[in-house]
């Protein structure tokens, strides 16, 4: 059979994730830190776009932005309430009628204060020391090499190895990696981390726990056989088998109590005490406030938008002085990518406010009456309830912070796993039951008031949740709690 050539026309369906969607995607994910960059590099790159100045006004209508002007409503909603009435006979649900009293979830909240240490408009203090920083570990190190009269190249080995200290006071490279590269010997490189581990703090430059402990015993003039064996064997201090100990060291009760008590007068982390990269303080995208009637309002943080505005009236005069099919196709560009950018920033926030409305709406008993209450919830719940796929469910809740009444929550928080009622009644949610768990084992004072993993499973069951022993203990280590044979232990010391 000849082989020729045809045309053929086909009908089809198909999904095309174009960029302009699939940046908004990522818009979608992005924290408010990240969405900041990259509105402002944006302000960088188009010129027909601008930042609104003005104070954000919720309620004012778009059209004041200005002449020409048109402004991203990112905070539009922006003080959506929620008719989630509190019954004190029915905590969790919604109430069907007029709204009963709400119960008391702990009063009014200042939110001017949240997450803050200071503001610049306040008077204390003095504008000096606002604006100073605290001296880092490495400059306070390296002010005393000036001091110590090392020879020029011993000095540069000190200052290379000042450089492998991490944050803790802790030396972070192998002594033999610093000599081949700085190219000397090792045991040079060893003196002079000698002369270093003699500046202050006492300790700094240690490449374990154990060798810092020993440098601040021996400048205590503290560091003997006995103690020395103690600091060889410091596993057997953390799982305090005590009985190993007195026999490792040669000493009695008495001498090992007191030998402990010095250790534990020790700083395992001597350069904690300077200053470092300050922190980045979480900065809320939501916000819920308890309103009267039991009412939750779930608003956006105007503080964390970003408001920009498409400046139509320079659109308009650089269109008509556009001359070369260059200029047109680029203010043409910009035209779109600004339109775009609008309408993103006011979807996104429109999403987020969705979601955590939602939220809010399924765990208002947490916000009420606190963990033990928070109920078992999953992406798909949401999604159905306000008809969005779930992983636009999953991408809201990303990095995205919520600020409550009892503190400051991310989104993913109010998402946990079911445990089924032994009562066939209704799930208990993990995080609660991990809860109860810590107040359990917290609530042990004596050695005999100690629950086994096996018992806090029976206490659990009584109380109507149905969970495994190996549950437990997972829940148990993932809280850092210790098992029942050590907190016997410790009980034991302190009696």
């Amino acid at each position: 059979m000849a082989l020729s050539a045809r045309l053929e026309m086909r009908q089809g369906q198909g999904l095309v994730i174009t960029p302009q969607l699939q940046q908004a995607i990522k818009l979608l994910q992005m924290s408010n830190l990240e969405l900041e960059a990259f509105v402002e590099a944006e302000l960088e790159r188009n010129p027909l776009l601008q930042r609104d100045e003005r104070d954000a006004e919720p309620d004012a209508p778009a059209s004041e932005a200005g002449d020409g002007a048109s402004e991203v409503v990112a905070d539009a909603e922006a003080r959506a309430e929620l008719d989630t009435t509190h019954d004190e006979a029915s905590p969790g649900e919604r109430a069907t009628g007029d709204a009963p009293e709400a119960a008391d979830a702990g009063g009014a909240v200042d939110w001017s204060r949240a997450g803050s240490g200071g503001s610049f408009d306040s008077d204390d203090g003095d504008f000096e020391s606002r604006m100073t920083r605290d001296i880092t570990l490495a400059e306070h190190l390296q002010q005393q090499v000036a001091q110590s009269g090392l020879a020029s190249a011993d000095t540069a080995i000190a200052m290379v190895l000042i450089d492998a200290v991490d944050e803790g006071g802790y030396l972070r490279a192998e002594v033999e990696e610093i000599a081949g590269r700085l190219g000397c010997d090792a045991e040079r490189v060893e003196r002079v981390l000698g002369v270093v581990q003699g500046f202050d703090p006492v300790g700094v430059a240690a490449r374990d726990v154990r060798e810092c402990l020993m440098i601040q015993l021996k400048d205590r003039n503290r560091y003997d056989p006995a103690i020395a064996a103690l600091l060889d064997n410091l596993p057997l201090l953390a799982t305090r088998d005590l009985p190993a100990l007195r026999r490792l060291c040669g000493v009695d009760d008495d001498d090992l109590r007191e030998m402990i008590a010095e250790v534990r007068g020790l700083t395992p982390r001597p350069g904690a005490a300077f200053g470092g990269e300050p922190a980045t303080p979480v900065a809320p995208e939501v916000i819920v406030r308890e309103g009267p009637g039991g009412l939750w309002h779930v608003e956006l943080n105007s503080d964390t938008l970003p408001r920009v505005l498409l400046d139509q009236r320079y659109h308009a005069r650089v269109s008509a002085q556009a001359r070369s099919d260059q200029e047109k196709t680029f203010v043409s560009d910009c035209l779109v990518q600004a339109s775009w950018l609008t309408k993103s920033l006011d979807q996104r926030a429109r999403t987020i406010l969705k979601v955590s409305s939602e939220i809010v709406r399924q765990q208002d008993a947490f916000l009420v009456h606190g963990v033990e209450h928070l109920r078992p919830l999953n992406l798909k719940t949401v999604a159905e309830a306000i008809g969005m796929h779930e992983s636009t469910v999953s991408r809201v809740t990303s990095n995205k912070y919520v600020a409550t009444p009892r503190g400051i929550f991310e989104l993913k928080f109010f998402f946990t796993s079911s445990i089924a009622s032994s009562e066939g009644g209704e799930a208990h949610s993990a995080e609660s039951v991990r809860h109860k768990i810590r107040q359990l084992i917290e609530s042990e004072s004596t050695e005999d008031s100690v629950h086994s993993d096996d018992a806090l499973v029976e206490i659990l069951k009584a109380a109507g949740v149905d969970i495994a022993r190996r549950t437990v203990a997972k829940y148990r280590e993932a809280l850092r709690l210790p098992s029942s044979v050590e907190r016997r232990r410790r009980l034991k010391e302190l009696a």
